[in-house]
């Protein structure tokens, strides 16, 4: 049996690039950077950065260009890929990830973001107005203390 898998995690090199094929069917790509720490033979630190091509299709590649940024953090779970075209005369060569899943990252918060305003708008939408609480159909939970020895567990 031979393994063809990938896994990378990493942030956004730029944004994500969403086109259509002839087919119709949704491709997107984008890029992830992903660093590595070590010790030279003088025992001084060094890091490395590697750029992975990363393409994502149908659906989760419309996810991934919908939700994600460049500096957004991703785990892509997929297979290596390496294509060849011929341009202008010469032979061009191209390795890639085709993401099977991707996982977003931790969002951050930022003003600029569009997690702050949805889960703003969220917050709002979920929690009671003062008139709701007051109303008599709303839930009335019991304020009570729990203690720890009566956790079962």
């Amino acid at each position: 049996m031979y393994l063809n898998k990938a896994f990378v995690y990493g942030n956004l090199t730029r944004d994500p690039e969403l086109r259509a094929l002839p087919s119709g069917a949704q491709v997107c790509s984008f890029s992830l950077a992903t660093n590595r720490v070590y010790k030279d033979k003088d025992g001084s630190k060094k890091e490395q950065a590697e750029f992975h091509n990363i393409v994502a299709f149908g659906k989760q590649g419309e996810l991934v260009a919908q939700y994600l940024r460049k500096g957004a953090a991703a785990l892509v779970e997929g297979r290596i890929q390496n294509r060849s075209w011929e341009q202008d005369g010469q032979k061009k060569y191209r390795s890639e990830i085709v993401a099977e899943r991707v996982q977003f990252g931790p969002r951050s918060g930022g003003p600029n973001t569009g997690a702050s305003s949805s889960s703003s708008t969220a917050s709002k939408s979920a929690a009671p107005s003062k008139d709701e609480a007051d109303s008599a159909d709303a839930i009335q939970y019991p304020e009570e203390n729990i203690n720890s020895e009566d956790i079962p567990f």
